[in-house]
């Protein structure tokens, strides 16, 4: 059912546009401008669900940053971000500017420095579906349709795919509604749908997640973090701070409680908390393309600065051990999750920063160097499949493609995760450990599983945190570098 389009609309006063040439003080403008908003939604939803339904719409606005140059001027092209490439006017609606402070101070400081040229911080026409406004009031619930005694979408506006999609990672030639270029990869109600998903499937506030993503593929590395995360916050000279379980449990002592909810998210996630958001994150997908595809459309709203694989794999080569580590440099992607959106023929390509952290991350945890390093570990192809039984079936097609594309290995999660973070324009890398060799009859069996994890998961996890560490002291300019950009980018990271 539409609503009424001659009810009145209600809304919050709307102050004019202003021009800032300081970042700080734009998204301080751009903080007020959102409180202001979603206040105005809470307390219409608080008193129409008190009193029934009233004989006006409530209608409140994101608020938007709008930048215009019309100079051709160059600016420093190593920087892959920071600055519009042709003149022109470019915008972006904005939702929790309080959770992304630090980095829309840091893109508007940019773009001001790139340019000078000052931003237009005021309200846009886009509005704010009272879903996400209240979803920081655990106080309200917004009802599901149908349970109330009106349509909730006749007095309040709801979620609109229209303005929630990936049309512009996705695409080339994108414009907003009104003639203006994106200024940033995604809209505000996209990131707020990401948000609340979050939320959903890890049971862990955004507010909690890091900068340095780890995705694995078992609850053993959990485990695994857990006791390096309480370990760090032994150690004062650490950098650490706190750690964050699932149910937002906070602890910021090494013998802090932390309870499991009664009922386990989808994907459990834990963060090891760092000044700046310069931590470190793990979430525990499970098994699956879907999974993984699920948790980054949605992690990278958040912008995070690199993420990696550290799972389990099977082997594909007879020189291969249990227990023996493989570095991607490159993906056969058979996972199909991805295909509508990146398609088969864009290849996924390695990247050096992040395959040297690795690298030097297993050298100095296994204390193996140079040629020695290929006792443990080999450098090559990660097909990723969507099947897990794929070996019950006739192999001979399976196993000839492996050996065209020269794999050395086989999951269901990493070329997902690569693919989306080559979309995402999120710096991404695979280290896996191979668990089982289905091709030479080492099948993954539980005795076998137990030796295994007992020995491996330790350093294999630790080798990833060392990887991200590294990677954290890398400036950014370096790790987010023109590799992942297009012909048309826009300025925000």
């Amino acid at each position: 059912m539409n609503a009424d389009p001659n009810l009145p609309h209600l809304t919050p006063d709307l102050p004019a546009p202003e021009t800032f040439t300081d970042a700080e003080a734009a998204v301080a403008r751009l903080e007020q401008l959102y409180a202001d908003a979603t206040a105005f939604l809470r307390e219409k939803f608080g008193e129409t669900l008190a009193s029934g339904r009233p004989g006006k719409r409530f209608r409140a606005f994101y608020p938007e940053i709008r930048f215009s140059t019309t100079s051709f001027a160059q600016v420093d092209s190593r920087l892959s971000f920071g600055h519009v490439a042709m003149p022109g006017t470019y915008s972006t609606t904005v939702t929790r500017p309080d959770l992304f402070r630090a980095y829309l101070t840091q893109q508007i400081s940019l773009l001001i420095q790139n340019h000078n040229v000052g931003v237009q911080i005021g309200p846009s026409t886009t509005p704010i579906p009272i879903h996400f406004a209240s979803q920081s009031d655990a106080t309200l619930s917004v009802p599901q349709e149908g349970a109330m005694e009106f349509p909730l979408r006749d007095v309040f506006d709801v979620p609109d795919l229209s303005t929630t999609n990936d049309d512009i990672v996705n695409g080339f030639g994108f414009t907003n509604a009104d003639g203006s270029g994106p200024l940033a990869p995604f809209t505000a109600q996209r990131v707020d749908y990401s948000l609340a998903r979050l939320a959903h499937y890890t049971a862990t506030a955004p507010e909690h997640f890091q900068n340095h993503v780890l995705f694995t593929n078992y609850q053993f590395y959990v485990e695994e973090f857990e006791a390096y995360g309480r370990k760090a916050l032994a150690n004062e000279d650490s950098g650490y701070t706190a750690f964050v379980g699932p149910g937002n449990v906070e602890i910021t002592t090494p013998d802090g409680d932390l309870p499991q909810p009664v009922k386990m998210p989808q994907m459990p996630t834990y963060h090891l908390k760092r000044k700046g958001g310069q931590g470190i994150t793990l979430v525990n997908i499970g098994v699956g393309p879907s999974n993984a595809k699920t948790a980054t459309d949605h992690i990278a709203v958040l912008r995070p600065h690199a993420w990696l694989m550290v799972g389990h794999c099977a082997g594909l080569r007879n020189s291969q051990s249990l227990g023996d580590f493989v570095l991607a440099h490159a993906y056969l992607r058979e996972d199909h999750v991805l295909d509508d959106d990146l398609p088969v023929w864009v290849p996924i390509p390695a990247l050096a920063e992040i395959q040297i952290a690795l690298e030097r991350a297993v050298a100095e945890v296994t204390m193996f160097e140079g040629y020695d390093l290929k006792r443990i570990m080999r450098t090559g192809t990660v097909a990723t499949i969507d099947n897990r039984n794929w070996e019950l079936r006739d192999q001979s097609g399976p196993v000839q493609r492996l050996s065209q594309s020269r794999a050395i290995a086989l999951d269901m999660e990493s070329a997902t995760i690569a693919a989306n973070g080559f979309r995402f324009r999120v710096p991404y890398g695979t280290l896996l450990c191979v668990s089982d060799k289905p091709l030479h009859g080492e099948l993954k069996l539980p005795g076998m599983a137990s030796d295994f994890y007992k020995t491996q998961v330790t350093r294999h996890l630790l080798i990833g945190i060392r990887a991200m560490e590294r990677l954290r002291e890398m400036p950014l300019e370096r790790i987010h570098s023109r590799k992942l950009r297009s012909f048309e980018e826009t300025a925000f990271l």
